[in-house]
Formats: structure tokens, C-alpha cells, sequence
């Protein structure tokens, strides 16, 4: 394994040396050329050979995306090489964006270090009068994505302030663009109370296109309940009785999951260790579980230790994902000590919006 994970680092290496060290050395003298040694070098490396018929660790996929991002530069300097070369050329135009979309796919794979040589490439393509309006807005667009996914490290919360700004300054400069709204929803459906209510309320509203806003309203409906007590009363698979209602004084997790959900189980740690470290303070868990086959919630609730009480229907649609409009999992809600439902977003600072729940009286 630690032999593979050399072999990609050491291409990766060799392939920065080659962009950076014997090509400058054997410039070539016509555009011609130097556009074909552009077309071989932007054809992106494939996945190396020991991957085939498994899954790659997650330091081999590191180590190919610094490989990735290794190529993209490389190619990214000989586009910058073309277009100072020939900057009057039939193709300067259509290097210059091709040079952007390599430094862009670069730092979308963790290489900040040309990310001012990236912004400094976007705002002369965005000042090139011979830009269509769509180009624009694609080309801006792609700079909030980019922008809040440099967010990453800051959590969540950053991510989503940096993406809602970006999509707000989107709305003023272009007004009739329809897909902003599909931006703003994506920022409602991963915030928190009376946020997430405004935005809903502002896409109902709007011109946006009529799917959007359906959803907008669906949400809107979903987030009215915060603030309100949910009637969730039940036979766990385990034979336990659960109501909700008669829980006053703990605060608890809705987890709406299944078995055949990755992110869900993903989840399951981060949500097992906050339970181990605060149940004795008052936490509980309640799992409501999506998934169609009993043996298979039971095997993985025993795999991973799972104490917690679970909901499970077998016939037909889960009663509390139709009562409660759950179209994606995981999903997870807290209710506070008084029985209401506080936070729709939980899996975010899971831990700490528990113990800051506990301490309130």
C-alpha cells in the first residue's frame, strides 16, 4: 500500500518537474506546437492500475489529487505561456478560458498556492467585452463555489455564509437569472430556524421557476414547525414503547436514516460518542428508520452498538417521513427539554448544540 501511495507521489513529482523544468528549456517557436503540447498536457492522469478492482484509501486519493492538481498547473503554464506568446492569435481567447477552467480545477483539489494567478485570469475574462451575459454568469458562478468551498476548513456555518453572499451579489448583477434562487434554496435547506423560514418565504415569492418554489414551500412548511412539539409515538423493534411527549426534560435526537444510506452511516460515530459522553446528562436518540428490510436494521443496530430505540415500518410508506416531508437522509432534528423542535440541522456541531441544549433550564 505504502509503495502505491510512493508511485503516485513520485509521478506527481515528475510530472511538476516536466511542466516546470525541460519544457521551458524546449519552448517552441510556433503556436501551433505549443497548442498540442497544451492538448497532451491537459489530458487529465488516470487512476493507476493498482485501483482496479478496489476501493482506493483515502491517502492514496489524496496523493492522486495532488498528482491531479499537479497536472492541471502544468498545463495551466503552458495555456500562460500561449496567450503572452500570441495574445492575437484565433485561439487566445479560448486558451485563456482553458487556462482558467485547469487553475480552477487545481484549487478545487487543494492547490491554493495559484489561486491569485486563478482570480487575476477570471477578472480579465470577465472585463472582455466580447463575453456573452450566459459566460459571465457561468464564469461568476463558478468563483461562489469556489470561494465557499475555500471556506471548508471553517466549518459549515463559514461555507454557507461565503455561498449566501456570493449568491446574493450574483442577484444584483444579474437580476433576471432564475438559478440564483436555486442557490438561495440550497443555502435555506442548511440553515437553521428563522433563516431558513426568510429564504423559503423570499423563493415562494419570487419568479423563481415553479419546482424551486414548490420545494421552497415544502420547506417553508417544515420549518413552521420549529418551535413546536412533534407527535412521535411508537413500538421500537426492540419491543421499547416511545413518546415523544412524555421525554420533557431530555433533549433529544431525531435521526431519520437507513441502513442502505452511506452518509447515514457515516454518521453513526459522531453521533454514538455524543450520545456515550451525554446521555448521562439528559441526551436521547430516537432512530427513525427508512429502511424495507427488518433483518438488515437489526444486523447493522447490532454491528455498531446502536442502544438507542428504533422505528421500523414494513408495510408501506414510513408514517413519520410522510408526516414530516423527509425526501433525503440523514436527516437529524433536535428537540429541546420542553419537547419542541429547536434545530432541523443538527449534524453540523452535533456535540455542542447538545450541550449547549442541556444547559438551558
Amino acid at each position: 500500500m505504502k509503495r502505491t501511495v510512493l508511485r503516485v507521489l513520485a509521478s506527481a513529482l515528475l510530472l511538476a518537474a516536466v511542466a516546470s523544468g525541460p519544457a521551458r528549456a524546449q519552448t517552441p517557436t510556433d503556436a501551433d506546437t505549443l497548442l498540442q503540447r497544451l492538448q497532451k498536457a491537459a489530458e487529465p492522469p488516470a487512476p493507476p492500475a493498482e485501483w482496479q478492482g478496489r476501493i482506493p484509501t483515502p491517502t492514496e486519493l489524496a496523493a492522486f489529487r495532488v498528482l491531479q492538481a499537479q497536472a492541471a498547473i502544468g498545463a495551466a503554464d503552458i495555456a500562460g505561456e500561449f496567450t503572452t506568446r500570441f495574445p492575437t492569435h484565433a485561439k487566445a481567447s479560448e486558451t485563456r478560458e482553458q487556462r482558467h477552467q485547469l487553475l480552477s480545477n487545481a484549487v478545487r483539489r487543494g492547490d491554493t498556492s495559484r489561486l491569485a494567478q486563478l482570480e487575476k485570469v477570471e477578472t480579465e475574462i470577465l472585463a472582455d467585452p466580447k463575453q456573452s451575459s450566459e459566460e459571465r454568469f457561468r464564469l461568476r458562478m463558478q468563483g461562489v463555489d469556489r470561494n465557499a468551498g475555500l471556506k471548508q476548513a471553517e466549518g459549515m456555518d463559514a461555507m454557507l455564509a461565503e455561498f449566501e453572499k456570493g449568491a446574493r451579489a450574483l442577484q444584483k448583477e444579474f437580476p433576471g437569472r432564475k438559478e440564483v434562487f436555486e442557490m438561495l434554496y440550497a443555502v435555506a435547506m442548511r440553515s437553521d430556524g428563522a433563516k431558513a423560514t426568510a429564504i423559503a418565504r423570499e423563493i415562494a415569492a419570487s419568479t423563481a421557476d415553479p419546482q424551486v418554489k414548490e420545494a421552497a414551500a415544502a420547506l417553508l412548511k417544515k420549518t413552521e414547525r420549529v418551535g413546536k412539539p412533534l407527535g412521535i409515538k411508537f413500538t421500537a423493534v426492540d419491543g421499547r414503547k416511545v413518546e415523544l411527549s412524555k421525554m420533557k426534560g431530555k433533549v433529544v435526537l431525531i435521526d431519520f436514516w437507513a441502513t442502505w444510506c452511506g452518509p447515514c452511516v457515516a454518521e453513526i460515530p459522531k453521533i454514538k460518542a455524543a450520545y456515550e459522553k451525554l446521555n448521562p446528562k439528559g441526551f436521547e436518540i430516537i432512530g427513525i428508520s427508512l429502511d424495507e428490510e427488518k433483518d438488515a436494521l437489526l444486523a447493522l443496530v447490532k454491528q455498531k452498538q446502536m442502544p438507542w430505540p428504533q422505528f421500523f415500518e414494513d408495510k408501506g410508506e414510513n408514517r413519520f417521513a410522510k408526516e414530516f416531508e423527509i425526501s433525503s437522509i440523514p436527516v437529524l432534528w433536535l428537540v429541546d427539554k420542553q419537547g419542541n423542535l429547536v434545530d432541523m440541522n443538527a449534524r453540523e456541531g452535533l456535540e455542542k448544540k447538545v450541550e449547549k441544549l442541556l444547559a438551558e433550564k
